[in-house]
């Protein structure tokens, strides 16, 4: 009908909308530059090895949540920015956490570690990675310098592997995780003084 204003986009538009242009970039300035395969960056693996590299992957993000839970119940600025996170991201649904942790954890990989690693190097990439992380204030750049360095470790993860396997598992297991306990969780307590 003319006149009828169009809806306004939703959160999960908007997620894959992002996401899938950043993977898409990628996958172009891949193209671009002659690479072929920008999932697999080590052609020399074995298939079965494609089933350990997410293994791992998911085994290094289940400890980096565990130490961002340490530090969110353990100090003041992380509970500070777990209360940020919350307010920003309000009310989000199971299936926008879901969406979210894949979408951004596929289309960071692919840009990142798949397409500008191998271009730039690992400490350009993670510095660009941080930049992309930057919050609306001064009180999220805990969460920028955080983002860095897992910048470098994600890029750590391809090069062991050889391919994105390990980290958009890494990846998606922290972003899943940690925003199932900022949506969800308790609100974070001070730890009691002895």
């Amino acid at each position: 009908m003319e006149g009828r204003p169009a809806p306004p986009h939703s959160r999960a538009t908007l997620i894959v909308g992002l996401y899938g242009a950043l993977a898409l970039g990628g996958l172009l300035l891949s193209a671009g530059r002659g690479d072929a395969d920008v999932y697999r960056l080590v052609e020399a693996r074995p298939g079965w090895w494609h089933l350990v590299s997410p293994r791992l992957g998911a085994a290094v993000g289940l400890l980096v949540v565990y130490g961002s839970r340490q530090i969110t119940l353990r100090s003041a600025w992380g509970r500070a920015l777990h209360d940020d996170f919350r307010s920003l991201l309000g009310d989000l649904s199971g299936r926008e956490i879901a969406l979210l942790a894949v979408a951004s954890s596929v289309g960071e990989e692919i840009f990142f570690r798949g397409a500008l690693m191998p271009w730039l190097g690992l400490v350009p990439q993670a510095i660009l990675f941080g930049l992309l992380h930057i919050g609306p204030s001064r009180r999220f750049l805990p969460w920028t310098a955080w983002a860095l360095v897992m910048g470098v470790v994600f890029g750590g993860l391809v090069h062991l592997t050889g391919d994105l396997g390990g980290a958009i598992a890494a990846h998606f297991t922290i972003n899943f995780m940690n925003l199932h306990f900022i949506a969800r969780g308790p609100a974070p307590t001070p730890a009691r003084e002895a």
